[in-house]
């Protein structure tokens, strides 16, 4: 657990502590601290704090995940930290947390992130900020690939970025929801994704969505 906050890392310890799935190991008020702390623990998983002193949790998580490949971290979120997302998933990121989530909601992450999925909360889907740009072909963070969406599987995309269901994207776009579903699906299968959470974090780290 990373964060510069002792009375929320008290609390969040606490919540965890109710939790069957998890137990803390180890806390840290900042990256630099969480770095040394690497070299005498092995977490399966690490609640990340974005904003801190001395090392955020960008550079924190791209050191340690670079070291580390397999380490799993899932960033504590604000409402606001949207301009963060970018840089956290391209460190490395599996999951966003709200840090005024509830149990349900974290030990959902946990589980989640723990079986090798990607988590987005739903609240923070809903809060993203989404500017199109005007380009439909976006690059890859690697340079070695590129991705290729339609307009209207750039505008379903979009669309399930701001949290929309199937039946309001149709509404919406004036399609049939059997459609939608067509249209996502080939989304997923272009970028790799496995589910609603995975697809957002891939579009956004092949640079086709702007938070």
């Amino acid at each position: 657990m990373v964060d510069d906050h002792k009375m929320f890392r008290e609390g969040l310890s606490f919540l965890i502590s109710k939790l069957k799935t998890a137990e803390v190991i180890a806390e840290a008020e900042n990256g630099q601290q969480f770095l040394q702390l690497l070299k005498t623990c092995e977490p399966d998983i690490v609640l990340m704090d974005i904003n801190m002193p001395q090392m955020d949790g960008i550079e924190a998580t791209e050191i340690a995940v670079a070291q580390n490949p397999d380490l799993k971290v899932v960033a504590l979120s604000m409402n606001g930290d949207e301009n963060y997302y970018y840089k956290m998933i391209s460190a490395g990121a599996k999951g966003f947390v709200l840090k005024q989530a509830g149990s349900e909601e974290l030990e959902e992450a946990i589980e989640t992130v723990m079986a090798g999925n990607d988590f987005f909360s739903p609240e923070l889907m809903k809060n993203i900020i989404i500017n199109m740009g005007k380009t439909k072909i976006s690059e890859k963070i690697s340079g070695s690939v590129k991705i290729k969406l339609t307009d209207r599987e750039q505008e379903t995309l979009e669309l399930i970025c701001h949290g929309l269901s199937t039946k309001e994207i149709g509404d919406k776009l004036f399609i049939s929801p059997r459609t939608v579903e067509g249209h996502k699906a080939r989304i997923m299968e272009k970028l790799g994704a496995t589910n609603t959470s995975n697809l957002i974090i891939q579009a956004i780290k092949n640079k086709l969505i702007d938070i």
